[in-house]
């Protein structure tokens, strides 16, 4: 029976992978085609699909009555995302940051964090408290898209040359169009299929392990959840920061973590009726470290508008210090 939850849980984490990235490109390719702007969709289109997994894994715990499971990834996978992955990124190289970053999606996850923290507070997150998240990140997507209109051109060309529109004309041209358009679309729908097949087999896997070791849900969704739902974050960051595109990397990074928030957990919560009930360590310790995290990281971001390898370093063991911490006092 371990074995075949094993097998499970590494099938459904590789569908998450796969699923993710052909939904990224297919939605990225979509909104190029329709015209959006090229920075708009790096901050809200690459961040959305790179939280898809959270969205199905949270969905399906949900359904099966595990809140403790759906909230601790949300959880873990942000503290993955602002310690582990971004400290990583930072020691293969040095991450310079867009003021645009300082002054807007920085304090926006820190306000967010701290928003869930507070309904959060009495033990149970409502169809109510997530009607709020959802409508706040309606707001958040609302002022990326406003923000981006004051834009500078250099920001927008990076993101240009990062998910390029082609140019054409002609009929030929024209029917080509569409048929990318199509092809588009179809991988978009594909890759949220695969994702939400990969979600279930993941939870039903992980669910099993820790009943068959005895450790509780919540420290599985803290942990092994946590960084394999954050696979597409990690690839993402990772071959942004190789390829020079620091920008992307952090703001892929900041903008899951928010849309993990308001979007991803808030659609969660709209599928149980009663709510979903959290255990006392999640409201106690784990989200409250995940506040602290996201505050801490904005002096980190200031000191001379960068993450060096120092404090890549530095943010990459406390990771490990959490992780030690978490598997020390909820197993």
């Amino acid at each position: 029976m371990m074995t075949t939850n094993v097998l499970w849980f590494l099938a459904g984490l590789a569908a998450l992978v796969v699923g993710a990235e052909v939904m990224v490109r297919g939605g990225v390719g979509l909104a190029g085609r329709l015209g959006i702007s090229p920075i708009v969709i790096g901050l809200t289109v690459v961040s959305i699909g790179t939280s898809l997994p959270e969205l199905a894994v949270g969905v399906v715990a949900a359904g099966e009555g595990s809140g403790a499971l759906a909230v601790g990834n949300i959880a873990g996978t942000n503290i993955v995302n602002l310690l582990l992955i971004l400290g990583l990124s930072a020691l293969l190289v040095p991450l310079a940051l867009q003021m645009r970053t300082i002054r807007f999606e920085l304090p926006i996850m820190a306000l967010a964090a701290g928003l869930l923290w507070l309904l959060a507070a009495d033990g149970v997150l409502t169809r109510v408290d997530g009607l709020i998240l959802v409508v706040c990140a309606f707001v958040y997507t609302a002022g990326v898209i406003w923000s981006s209109r004051r834009e500078s051109w250099q920001i927008n060309e990076e993101f240009a040359g990062e998910y390029p529109a082609d140019a054409v004309d002609g009929d030929a041209a024209t029917i080509l169009v569409r048929r990318r358009t199509s092809a588009y679309l179809t991988m978009t729908l594909v890759g949220i299929g695969i994702v939400v097949i990969g979600a279930e087999w993941l939870v039903d896997g992980a669910v099993g392990l820790a009943r068959g070791f005895g450790v509780s849900d919540a420290l599985i969704g803290l942990t092994v959840v946590a960084i394999g739902t954050s696979a597409p974050e990690l690839v993402t960051t990772v071959v942004s920061t190789i390829r020079g595109d620091r920008d992307i990397a952090i703001g892929n990074l900041i903008g899951s973590s928010i849309y993990n928030i308001l979007l991803i957990l808030g659609l969660t919560c709209l599928v149980p009726a009663g709510g979903l009930l959290l255990p006392d360590s999640l409201v106690r310790i784990d989200i409250p470290i995940m506040v602290a995290v996201a505050v801490v990281c904005i002096p980190i971001f200031l000191s001379g508008r960068r993450v060096s390898r120092i404090e890549g370093g530095f943010m990459v063991a406390a990771y490990l210090v959490y992780l030690a911490f978490v598997v020390s006092t909820q197993s």
